[in-house]
């Protein structure tokens, strides 16, 4: 027989391990640091110049950053902060190295989200915000899964638990009662409108006092923030259903959008939500909060079953909360019926070579026609590893395989994500402006 107590007692164990494990991966003071550069990797790689032309720029201009060289001078190893330096400095037949980032538009948000445990959702998230800020963008990544696969793999593990999603949301119904409350009333409107009470154990929490930036964290990655999430953040599914009976007009799938419409329109211009396995009160703030919906599924049918399974409750989700909020959503921002300006299919863990994989493939192409990414990202042992070693392949350092192995798992994320950015870039020109 086993109780709450032989649980409690099998998770102090696994924590002990997982220290064991952060202490193995990590720098020896338990923090994830992110490695230097080398100068091929970011002339070839990050820039796309060639090395000589790279090399000229800093015989023309000794103001430049110079990194760190290798004793034997053949190489130099630059920071990331260093890269974005170099990026807003250098021109390369005059032209900027900064990224495309349209004037007078908030950041661009993606979700990325199925049923399907094991997709690759978190992988997907982790490397799709890695390559975006080796590209010279700001992100922030918005961890809506109680598993936290994607806090950890930034480095992050004493989270508290109001500090994550679930704060952010019970921080909203705070602040919507409170707004709805402060209509006008009885004869000054004609309407009789009723007061809406949350109970001291809600209040007491102090989190509608909590300001914006407060749930944001920084990274071993200086242009990526995270929001992140802890196991203790699983309750929310509960405590979320709680709040709704408190205040049933309160529109809890849209406080995440909310509070990322508080933020500065300048703030960061790529937001990515990695979502939990299932259709729940978190993964619809995350999908309702989203311009682009990125669906990423493994090469089997079961994973095919899983997504066609997830599109069609999803779809009956939206229609619900279209119908059952119709005329008393307010206005602004947010509008029902939910659209997305755009909606990708990618395959993961896909092998060329598998004919089963290119059968899947194809049949992915057939059903959901353009809205499948051309390029899967392929399975290598390069992406086991990192997997292995919670780091993204950006994060590893290629001497530690051979050179090959290594690049050609990085060529299927680089191809995954300039695929990913021109989805971004052609739904920022179809959004609208910022008011």
């Amino acid at each position: 027989m086993y109780t709450h107590e032989d649980l409690a007692a099998l998770q102090a164990q696994s924590l002990k391990m997982q220290g064991f494990i952060r202490r193995q991966t990590f720098s020896p003071e338990h923090e994830k640091t992110l490695r230097r550069f080398s100068s091929w990797e970011v002339s070839e790689l990050i820039f796309k110049i060639n090395q000589s032309t790279f090399r000229g720029r800093f015989a023309a201009d000794p103001d430049l950053p110079g990194g760190e060289v290798e004793e034997d001078g053949r190489q130099r190893w630059f920071s990331l902060t260093e890269i974005n330096e170099l990026r807003r400095k250098m021109k390369i037949n005059r032209s900027s190295l900064m990224p495309k980032r349209p004037a007078g538009k908030r950041a661009i948000r993606a979700a990325i989200s199925n049923f399907k445990g094991g997709a690759g959702k978190s992988t997907v998230a982790l490397h799709l915000a890695h390559a975006a800020a080796l590209d010279g963008y700001r992100v922030l990544v918005v961890d809506f899964d109680p598993q936290a696969t994607l806090t950890h793999s930034m480095g992050l593990h004493d989270v508290s638990e109001e500090l994550t999603v679930w704060g952010i949301i019970a921080r909203d119904l705070v602040h919507e009662t409170d707004r709805m409350n402060a209509a006008p009333r009885a004869a000054e409107s004609g309407t009789a409108l009723p007061q809406r009470r949350l109970p001291a154990s809600v209040r007491d929490l102090g989190l509608g006092d909590l300001r914006v930036t407060d749930f944001i964290r920084p990274t071993a990655w200086p242009t990526i923030d995270i929001v992140p999430s802890c196991a203790n953040a699983a309750f929310v599914e509960f405590a979320s259903a709680q709040y709704r009976h408190l205040n049933p007009d309160w529109s809890f799938f849209a406080a995440v959008s909310r509070y990322l419409d508080a933020l500065s329109s300048d703030a960061y211009d790529i937001i990515l939500f990695d979502c939990p396995p299932a259709i729940g009160y978190q993964s619809m703030n995350a999908v309702f909060a989203a311009d682009v919906l990125y669906i990423p599924s493994g090469p089997g049918y079961w994973e095919y079953d899983s997504t066609t399974s997830f599109i069609g409750q999803l779809a009956e989700a939206l229609e619900d909360l279209a119908h059952g909020f119709d005329g008393t959503f307010p206005a602004g921002k947010m509008r029902l019926p939910k659209a997305f300006i755009d909606m990708r299919f990618l395959m993961t863990r896909y092998e060329p070579g598998n004919e089963l994989h290119r059968a899947m493939y194809e049949a992915f192409c057939k059903v959901f026609g353009d809205t499948v990414c051309k390029e899967p990202i392929e399975m290598t042992r390069a992406v086991e590893q990192s997997g292995r070693f919670l780091s993204s392949v950006y994060e590893i350092d290629y001497r530690t395989m051979t050179r090959e192995t290594w690049r050609r798992a990085r060529a299927s994320f680089d191809r995954a994500y300039e695929e990913f950015k021109s989805c971004m870039l052609a739904a920022w020109d179809k959004m609208e402006d910022e008011q």
